[in-house]
């Protein structure tokens, strides 16, 4: 399942903090995710092409990407989802969903996707117990 977020949701431009109407959201998906204890959480940071002009922490959109990606993590753990669920990527411009070739494109690719699989060693042991036979890993 995936459930992609505009930057204008959760982030003022240029920044790595989820602004409050975004935290709001997400803690609400938080509420949701605990009760999902057989399922993980991965949160990808994604920008568009235009190269970041900062310093200090931030130098490029793979910095911006990841860091916007483990505020989330952050939140949503500090929600009460378990941090063992939650991984934090970076895909900065390389995954884009429109050509970055006008700023509404731009935008669309300015997003946060948060996929939410589920625990692979329980599926597994879900395979093998229905099979009756090893599902191999």
């Amino acid at each position: 399942v995936y459930v992609s977020l505009s930057e204008q949701l959760l982030f003022k431009s240029g920044s790595t903090k989820v602004d409050p109407k975004g935290q709001e959201a997400l803690k609400k998906l938080a509420t949701v995710l605990q009760e999902q204890k057989d399922v993980n959480v991965v949160v990808e940071g994604h920008t568009d092409n235009v190269p970041m002009r900062g310093s200090g922490a931030i130098t490029d959109n793979w910095d911006l990407s990841a860091l916007r990606a483990t505020d989330i993590a952050r939140l949503l753990t500090s929600s009460g989802v378990e941090p063992s669920r939650i991984t934090a990527s970076g895909r900065s411009q390389y995954v884009p969903v429109a050509a970055n070739d006008t700023p509404q494109n731009r935008a669309m690719n300015r997003r946060t996707e948060i996929i939410l699989t589920p625990k692979l060693d329980e599926l597994f042991q879900i395979l093998d117990s229905n099979s009756g036979v090893g599902a191999g890993k």
